[in-house]
Parts: structure tokens; C-alpha cells; sequence
């Protein structure tokens, strides 16, 4: 098989036992790898109602085609299972080079079952699989925890780990390569740390093999010429990923003091700007990418002295403007933290943000709190707080559940403004500056989430989806149901990413002819645009039917209420809301061939995807 390995590694922890198994080339061809071909073995493996965090819920790591080849930014793998946050489809998706050294060392991809008795780490060196003993290694950073393992091993592998809080079950854990490399949402981490596996580390000298190698590298080269000379690159090299919180913020979109305004007064001091003219001493890049938005930042001395990779746009975002923190040197000390403890730093900021609004309006109190004053801007506090989550310590052992468990048990109305969709707390990206945001965010399948469709790359920052045909958005405060389309397509299109291994900014910069091109010289099939769309199709309608036999309906595909009902009360977008998502999920349903009563994807449309199999899993035999 050209582009994969063509080898699954399979881990049954309970028994420590450790088995391959051949990839089924029918499967790659309608899944193509990834997240897709690991969404198949979720759904097919993991029963209804499995707990997420017992025996019966699988761990899969799975790289795709394209990931370790000269594509541009292929290094890319994905991490799936049944979330513990939402209960829902999770996949959470990293850079970095862990994927590659996966593929070099012999496998496709990785399925945990069972939960290991004791802790352990597992070894995948040139083609062979051993489980060792984590007791060593239980307890520990990510960043102590990969050193740990390449004096035990040699430089010569990649570690894929979790911190302090994988191990204390954390709904919001995420798993970290590269010391630096997030698959941070979902609780990814949480489910590493349930089955007690600390750390996968992988090493090797297998050559991946492509098809036609000629064609292959002449499509791939072309595209990093077209990268090279593009805004894209410009911008995302010189200001990293942070430069968007300055776009967002002009826009009266930037979710601040938990999402009760669009605007931070604040924002020249934690901008992309301000980072690169102050903490900035380095630029870092993900495998085979051209372009380097990875910050390297050092904070020299004081109270937040560090050095570490970051922080990106969501962690301003997250610890910024939502926990309203005006200084960058703490943001960038909280970035690092979520990075050794193995935090979502989404998920932690916002929940940290909730809690903050919780305490202004009295419904927690210093009691509760383990004697803090929670107020907005307070770094300090953050910062303590973030130590308390990751150990489940006092008040952060309520924290460490999520927003939404964390309104559920406070109850007094909080789930007005408990900022999550299906559980998963919402990126910086306020839908009332950019309506069509409110949709995609109502209809991702992992919850509250900004790069299924990630609407807010046109939206915000102009920049072309050109792998999306008949898509654009004219004004990003327009309720226009005939936009559902948009967000539908761009779904489907970039879910191909996460399913061939690569960075969803180059979608950003190149069509889909191109991309359509490297994959079927990769793999040595006819792919043309048209497979590369109905591919995306077929595994967005297999995670949504994941979902559905786990119980998801259409009252599920909502926003919170403050969206709904609170208009933004200053800024550009001053007195919009989200007024009309249910015309929107009627129109989205309808172009996805969906039933609008139940939000469930119709026999027809299951069938029409070659997905038959699925239909009696979620309609009953009689439609099979």
C-alpha cells in the first residue's frame, strides 16, 4: 500500500498484550486514514453507552496517507475516542513530528483497550511494540517525562505524553508531543490517563512509499512555492497564530470576561505584535511545513519567568480576554503550565472564566474557593487555579469537570452563560460578531469547536477556503440560512485533512485540485476533487452517527443561551445576537440530507455515502 504502512498496532492493556493487524485497503479508500479510519474503529469497536472512562472505550491514534511525506506540513496525527467531556465523538488532531516517527517506526496507527493495572509506557521501535513500567515516570511533567524517556531510549524517538493531569482524570487533559505539541481537546488525555499509559514512545527507519514519486513531488514542491509566496505566510510567520486576537478583536468579536463583551480594552498589550517586539527569541515549524507560527517566547524573571513554545491565539484568547488578563508574561507562564500539566488550554481558561463570573455574582464564594478572591485580570489567581485543576486540589477539583458539569451542580442559572456546546467549551470567537460561527459551532461534532468548518478564517482574516466550491461569505452579520451551505462544505473539505495527516492552514492557501493531485499520486489511486469532497462527507456523517447512537439529537445542536439572548454590548458588532440558528439548522440539515426533526443523517443519505451499514445502528433494522 503506497502512502501507508499498512500495518494497526493493537495495545489490550488489561492483559498487556500487544498484536498487529493488517489496514484494509476498502477501509482506506473510503475513510482515507486519520480521523476517518479511526472514527470506523470507534464506531464499529466501542459499544453504546460504553463508559469513557472504563475498559470498553478505545484510544486510537491514527495517521493518515500523507503524513511524513514531502506534502506540505504532513507531520500531522489525530488521537479519537469517546470523550469523557461530552460523552460524544472527541478527536483531538497535533503537528509537531510524532505522527511521522509513528510511521517510520513501522505502524499506521495505535488502539488502546483495556486499563492497564499498574502505570506504563509503550515502546514502538522499528516495527516491534513492548509495554514498560511508568511507576518511574507516574506523577510527573510532560516536559520531565519525555527527558526521562529519551535517557532510557536514545533521541532517536518522539515521546507522546500526558501530564499531572491525564493521570488525575481532568475532563479536559490532552495528550502532548514534541513537549510542546497538543492533541489538547476532547480529553484525549483524560482516557490516556484512565487506562494508566503515560507515554507512547516512537522510533524507526521505515521508508513510507509513494506511488507515483515523480508527479507526487512536483505537485508538492509547486505548493510550497504557492505557500511560500503567500499572505499566509507572511503574516503567520511574523506574528504567529496571535495575530488573529487583534483581527477578532476589531471586530467586536473577541469573547472578553466570559463572553459578557467582544472587546478588550487591553488587547496592544497581549497582541500578536506586542509578542513578537517582547517574549519572542525563536520561530518553530511542524514537519514539512513552510511556515514557522510556532512561537518560542522566554519571560526572563519575576513571578512568571519561563520558557516554553507559545502562547497561541486561543491561549490569549482563553487567559486573556476571557479570564481578562492584560498581562502577557502570565498568559504565557499559563500556556507552558497547560503544556507540562496537559491541559486544554481552551477548556481550562474558559472554565477558569466561568468560575470568575460564577464569584462576581456571588454564586461562589471564598468559601467555595479555598479562600481566592476570583476577579477578572487577577494573573495570579489564574495561575493558582491552574495548579489546583491539574491536581484536583480544593476548588479545582469542581473545575476540573468542565463548564458544564461545573453550572450543572451550581445550578442558579448559570447555564445561561456557561460557554460550551455539548460540553466542549467554545474557542475566541464570538458568533454574535460573525453569525455563521454560531452554526458551525452548534453542528461540529466534537461540540464547541473553531476548525471543523473554521468560517472564521474568511470571516476574519479574508482568506479564500479555494477547496470549498460554491462558498463565500458576504457579511459576517448576516443571517442568511442559504450560508448553512458554507458551513456544510467547509466541513466536509477540511475534514479530508484530518483524515490525510495535514495542517488545515494550508487548505487556507491551496485548492483542492492540488490537494485531490497528491493524494492519488501518494496512494496510486483515481482521486479527484469530487472524492476528495464526498471522503470528507461520508466520515462528517459516521461521527455524527457516532453521536447519535450515543443519544445526540437536534436539541443538541444549540448555543448557549447568552448568545442567543445577549446582545454584544459595545463594540462594531454592539446589539446583535444569534436570533435565528433554528432557520439556519433547518437549511444546514437540508443540505446535508439530514432529518430536521431529529437531526439524525437519513437512510438515503447513509446509503447514498456507501455507510449502509450504520443505518439500523441508529434507525432500527427495519430500515436497513
Amino acid at each position: 500500500m503506497f502512502g501507508y504502512v499498512g500495518k494497526i498496532l493493537r495495545i489490550d492493556l488489561t492483559r498487556g498484550r500487544v498484536s498487529e493487524e493488517s489496514l484494509k485497503e476498502d477501509d482506506c479508500r473510503m475513510l482515507l486514514g486519520g480521523s476517518g479510519l479511526a472514527t470506523k474503529y470507534l464506531f464499529d469497536e466501542v459499544p453504546r453507552g460504553a463508559d469513557p472512562l472504563g475498559p470498553d472505550n478505545e484510544l486510537i491514534f491514527m495517521t493518515g496517507p500523507l503524513t511524513g511525506t514531502e506534502s506540505p506540513s504532513a507531520g500531522r496525527y489525530c488521537v479519537v475516542t469517546k470523550s469523557p467531556l461530552t460523552g460524544l465523538w472527541g478527536e483531538a488532531n497535533s503537528g509537531g513530528s510524532w505522527g511521522v516517527y509513528l510511521k517510520n517506526a513501522g505502524f499506521d496507527g495505535v488502539i488502546f483497550t483495556g486499563i492497564s493495572p499498574r502505570p506504563v509506557y509503550l515502546v514502538i521501535d522499528d516495527g516491534k511494540a513492548q509495554l514498560r513500567d511508568a511507576e518511574h515516570l507516574w506523577g510527573r511533567g510532560v516536559s520531565e517525562t519525555d527527558r526521562l524517556i529519551k535517557e532510557e531510549l536514545g533521541e532517536d524517538f518522539n515521546v507522546a505524553a500526558i501530564g499531572m493531569a491525564g493521570e488525575n482524570l481532568v475532563r479536559y487533559a490532552g495528550i502532548i508531543n514534541d513537549v510542546h505539541r497538543a492533541a489538547g481537546r476532547c480529553g484525549v488525555g483524560t482516557v490516556m490517563g484512565a487506562k494508566r499509559l503515560k507515554a507512547v514512545a516512537a522510533g524507526g527507519t521505515q521508508e513510507i512509499k509513494i506511488a507515483n514519486k515523480a508527479a507526487f513531488s512536483e505537485i508538492s514542491k509547486r505548493n510550497y512555492d504557492l505557500v511560500n509566496e503567500s499572505m499566509l505566510k507572511i503574516t503567520f510567520e511574523t506574528y504567529g497564530t496571535a495575530m488573529v486576537a487583534d483581527l477578532t478583536n476589531v471586530r467586536g468579536g473577541f469573547p472578553t470576561r466570559n463572553w459578557q463583551t467582544g472587546v478588550f480594552p487591553d488587547i496592544d498589550k497581549i497582541s500578536g505584535i506586542t509578542l513578537e517586539g517582547t517574549l519572542l527569541v525563536d520561530r518553530k515549524h511542524c514537519y514539512a511545513c513552510p511556515i514557522s507560527c510556532g512561537r518560542v517566547s522566554v519571560v526572563k524573571s519575576g513571578p512568571y519567568a519561563c520558557k516554553g513554545e507559545g502562547p497561541e491565539f486561543e491561549t490569549i484568547g482563553a487567559f486573556g480576554a476571557m479570564c481578562g488578563l492584560e498581562n502577557l508574561e502570565a498568559i504565557t507562564l499559563a500556556h507552558n503550565l497547560c503544556d507540562d500539566y496537559g491541559l486544554d488550554v481552551i477548556s481550562a481558561g474558559s472554565t477558569i472564566a466561568f468560575a470568575t463570573e460564577c464569584y462576581e455574582k456571588g454564586i461562589l464564594t471564598q468559601a467555595d474557593t479555598d479562600g481566592l478572591e476570583l476577579k477578572f485580570g487577577d494573573a495570579d489567581v489564574v495561575i493558582q487555579l491552574l495548579h489546583k485543576i491539574a491536581r484536583r486540589e480544593g476548588i479545582g477539583d469542581l473545575l476540573a469537570e468542565g463548564t458544564k458539569r461545573v453550572a450543572m451542580k451550581l445550578g442558579q442559572g448559570t447555564e445561561r452563560f456557561a460557554m460550551h456546546v455539548k460540553g466542549l467549551e467554545l474557542p475566541a470567537y464570538d458568533p454574535r460578531a460573525a453569525k455563521i460561527c454560531g452554526l458551525a459551532f452548534a453542528t461540529a461534532n466534537r461540540g464547541g469547536d473553531h476548525i471543523t468548518a473554521y468560517v472564521e478564517g474568511p470571516a476574519f482574516i479574508d482568506i479564500p477556503f479555494l477547496c470549498v466550491e460554491e462558498s463565500r461569505i458576504e457579511d459576517s452579520l448576516v443571517e442568511d440560512p442559504a450560508e448553512a451551505k458554507v458551513v456544510k462544505d467547509l466541513e466536509d473539505a477540511l475534514t479530508v485533512f484530518d483524515c490525510v495527516g495535514t495542517c488545515k492552514f494550508m487548505g487556507m492557501a491551496l485548492p483542492a485540485e492540488d490537494w485531490a493531485g497528491m493524494i492519488a499520486n501518494c496512494v496510486g489511486w483515481e482521486f479527484n476533487v469530487h472524492d476528495f469532497r464526498r471522503a470528507g462527507e461520508r466520515v462528517y456523517n459516521l461521527a455524527r452517527a457516532f453521536n447519535v447512537r450515543e443519544g445526540l439529537t437536534r436539541a443538541d445542536d444549540v448555543l448557549p443561551r447568552r448568545l442567543l439572548e445577549e446582545p454584544l454590548p459595545e463594540g462594531p458588532a454592539q446589539g446583535h445576537k444569534v436570533e435565528k440558528l433554528d432557520q439556519m439548522l433547518d437549511a444546514y440539515y437540508e443540505f446535508r440530507g439530514w432529518d430536521k426533526k431529529t437531526g439524525k443523517p437519513t437512510p438515503e443519505k447513509l446509503k447514498d455515502l456507501d455507510l449502509d451499514y450504520v443505518v439500523d445502528k441508529i434507525w432500527g433494522a427495519k430500515h436497513g
